[in-house]
C-alpha cells in the first residue's frame, strides 16, 4: 500500500512596501539578527503558526513548513495582518503563490536501484549519494528521489492536484524494479 504525505510547502507574497526590520525585530514573535544574511531578513512565527515566514526590507515574503496551500497562504495572510496591525504596512490585498510543494512517499517494498540506473533515464551514484534521482517533465515538472527502502522524496510541485499525477508517472517507471 503506497502512503503519501506533504511534508513541506513553501509559497510567496508581497506587500511591495519597505519594511524597517530592525524595528521590526523588537517584537516577540519576530526573529531578527543583523549577522544572519547581513540583515537582511526576518523570521515572523505566531504561536497559532505551523511554519513560519521570512519578510525581507523589500516587502517580500516566504512561507515554509506548512502542510497544505491553504495553511501556507493562512500564515502569510496572517503576517500580513500583523504588519498592518503593528503599523509597518498600509493594508494590502496578497496575491499568494506555491513555488515549491515536498511530499514523502512510502511505496511499501524495496526499490532495485541498480537495475533503475541501467534501464532508466536517473542519476544514481552511490558513492556520493544513496539515492536515484529521477527528474519528470510531464505532466508537472518534478524531481523525485528514490530510495532503496522503497521511500521517495518528490519535490518541485506546484499544487497538491499534481501529487497523484506524479505518482502515477513514478509508478509506471519504478513498476519492474520494485520487489
Amino acid at each position: 500500500m503506497i502512503k503519501a504525505a506533504i511534508v513541506n510547502v513553501v509559497a510567496t507574497a508581497t506587500v511591495n512596501q519597505e519594511i524597517d526590520l530592525y524595528e521590526l525585530g523588537k517584537f516577540s514573535e519576530v526573529l531578527y539578527d543583523p549577522e544572519i544574511y547581513n540583515g537582511r531578513v526576518a523570521y515572523f512565527k505566531a504561536s497559532s503558526m505551523r511554519g513560519r515566514v521570512s519578510i525581507f526590507t523589500s516587502g517580500k515574503m516566504i512561507s515554509v513548513g506548512t502542510k497544505n496551500e491553504s495553511e501556507a497562504f493562512r500564515e502569510l495572510e496572517c503576517t500580513k495582518d500583523f504588519l498592518v496591525r503593528k503599523g509597518f504596512i498600509k493594508p494590502i490585498t496578497l496575491e499568494c503563490k506555491i513555488q515549491n510543494m515536498v511530499v514523502e512517499v512510502n511505496l511499501g517494498k524495496s526499490v532495485n536501484l541498480e537495475e533503475l540506473a541501467k534501464n532508466c533515464k536517473v542519476v544514481y551514484e552511490p558513492e556520493q549519494f544513496p539515492g536515484a534521482i529521477l527528474k519528470i517533465h510531464e505532466p508537472h515538472k518534478a524531481t523525485i528521489l528514490i530510495f532503496a527502502s522503497g521511500r521517495a522524496i518528490i519535490a518541485g510541485l506546484k499544487g497538491s492536484d499534481q501529487i497523484s499525477f506524479v505518482i502515477q508517472k513514478m509508478l509506471e517507471i519504478l513498476k519492474e524494479y520494485v520487489c
